[in-house]
């Protein structure tokens, strides 16, 4: 297994104004984010609204990024499920398209209890040859598993070589999570919007997996990381951070609303469950996205929010 390492951002799913996916407009972003310099690229999570896709439409979209990358980058697929059949069935549909990892969050039903875990990320071991990354977010969304519990799951299931860790504090965790599991894990990634990628890098995280609407400006913070200019990479997580914050908020509408903003998207529709912008929340969003608006190289803003 080659290490993945980098900026990898989450998808989403474009819809048309009709609701069903808008196939062009999903690779469009493709290109969007391979051409602003990502290392990787990660669908479906849930930033790409995956519990709202169905089987049909997932299965479209993965098959269309296989093709779209065509082994440009690393492919990172979304495979969580409520079974391991189902879960494994993911996977495969990724491996299937070129992805050299799965992502997988387990079941609300495991909660805290590890030996479910195990034997849940072991059940779709036994499923498919890919390798497996553990995603651990907070509650409700996830388990929210601390440090000790995430390391001996993947003591115990070989075929986990990857984690993401997005449960608080997530620099603490991943300092943690490489202690204790090794040289067992290919790495750690950060995850939680990029929100705290600069503590999770200085704790030795592989990258991060953040949403796709400033992907350039982080491949750009992870370059500057990379070269040893700390005090540039500081400043460019400075400028994105009152994005990221209110992203934090809206979610895949903020992401989505900035995307068309920079041209990359005609149509902001969203299934996802969650607040929605008003008057006033459109007026603060153009307001930050002008103030970081000279970052935007590649797409710079272009339309009225």
């Amino acid at each position: 297994m080659s290490i993945l390492e980098g900026v990898f951002p989450v998808l989403p799913t474009p819809f048309a104004p009709d609701g069903t996916i808008d196939r062009l407009a999903f690779s469009a972003l493709v290109d969007f984010v391979v051409a602003a310099g990502a290392d990787g690229v990660v669908f479906p999570g849930m930033a790409s609204e995956v519990e709202k896709l169905s089987p049909d439409e997932r299965a479209i979209l993965v098959t269309d990024l296989g093709q779209r990358i065509s082994g440009s980058v690393p492919i990172v697929v979304g495979a969580s499920a409520a079974t391991p059949a189902a879960a494994a069935a993911f996977a495969e549909e990724g491996r299937k398209i070129g992805a050299v990892a799965a992502m997988v969050m387990a079941p609300a039903a495991c909660g805290q209890d590890i030996a479910a875990h195990v034997e849940f990320y072991g059940a779709i071991a036994a499923k498919t040859c890919i390798a497996l990354m553990l995603q651990n977010a907070p509650s409700p969304i996830g388990a929210g598993l601390a440090p000790e519990a995430v390391a001996k799951i993947v003591l115990a299931v070989p075929a986990i070589r990857f984690v993401k860790e997005e449960t608080l504090p997530c620099g603490q965790h991943v300092t943690k999570i490489r202690a204790l599991a090794g040289n067992r894990l290919d790495g750690v990634f950060g995850g939680a919007g990029a929100r705290y990628v600069i503590d999770e890098l200085a704790r030795g995280a592989n990258g991060t997996m953040p949403a796709s609407e400033l992907a350039d400006v982080h491949v750009a913070l992870m370059r500057a990381w990379r070269g040893g200019d700390k005090k540039r990479a500081r400043a460019l997580y400075s400028r994105t951070l009152p994005l990221l914050l209110f992203q934090a908020i809206f979610r895949v509408r903020a992401t989505k609303t900035l995307l068309r903003m920079r041209g990359l998207l005609d149509c902001e529709l969203a299934r996802a469950a969650g607040p929605e912008l008003d008057a006033g929340d459109r007026i603060e969003l153009a307001a930050l996205a002008a103030e970081a608006a000279d970052l935007f190289d590649r797409h710079p803003l272009q339309r009225d929010i």
